[in-house]
């Protein structure tokens, strides 16, 4: 009985240090300024590359290097992501040699698949995004909603948790989406640390939101 007591209380400890990490993690929001800023990107198939790669043109040199992580089955991300370097490296030679990276993790869910099933490939791509994120160690993750982005954005957060580094999550909703949020921005809401939509009646409903208009 004494025992059981003790792992209970020894299991609260843990859990309310793992709280108060969180909180101090999420409430982190100010990171120091750096010449350059290593920016991990979550890329997605078809509408959700073409996005993020809009709105990483935007973005200046200081944001170095680059990795580009999408899902082992999105056979497109990469042609769209090397002929992006390529085009941006030619318009802008001050951009030439910074590095950009590619990288796959299995893909969290899949079209229709089912919920139950779900949840053990949405673990099984959390182990190897957290083993990506946790060797990489960015300054900044950039996603817009593909599935693949929560496994990338939980194991950035856990990151910051365990006391490795604090990284910053960085959402932007797709334009795609007025008056819903897609289920990765439901989740990301709570867990990034800026979340971005694109229409007005999106901020009205999610209070939390930055509304900065069109970005993409």
């Amino acid at each position: 009985m004494v025992g059981v007591l003790i792992l209970a209380s020894a299991t609260g400890a843990v859990a309310i240090l793992l709280v108060v990490r969180l909180w101090i993690v999420l409430g982190s929001h100010h990171a120091t300024p750096r010449e350059s800023l290593g920016l991990l990107i979550v890329a997605g198939s078809g509408g959700h590359t073409t996005e993020i790669l809009r709105l990483v043109g935007s973005l200046s040199s200081a944001y170095s290097p680059r990795h580009y992580v999408f899902a082992d089955s999105d056979g497109m991300s990469a042609k769209k992501i090397r002929s992006f370097e390529r085009a941006r490296a030619k318009r802008d030679p001050a951009t030439e040699n910074i590095n950009y990276y590619l990288h796959q993790i299995p893909r969290s869910r899949e079209v229709l698949q089912s919920w139950l099933s779900s949840v053990f490939t949405t673990l099984y791509s959390m182990w190897f995004a957290f083993r990506l994120v946790h060797r990489i160690k960015p300054d900044l993750v950039l996603c817009n909603g593909p599935g693949t982005c929560v496994p990338i954005c939980v194991s950035a957060l856990i990151l910051g948790i365990l006391g490795i580094k604090k990284v910053i999550i960085v959402y932007v909703e797709s334009i795609c989406r007025v008056e819903t949020l897609s289920l990765s921005g439901k989740i990301l809401l709570h867990l990034s640390d800026y979340f971005i939509v694109q229409w007005p009646a999106l901020k009205e409903k999610y209070p939390k939101s930055v509304y900065l208009g069109r970005v993409v």
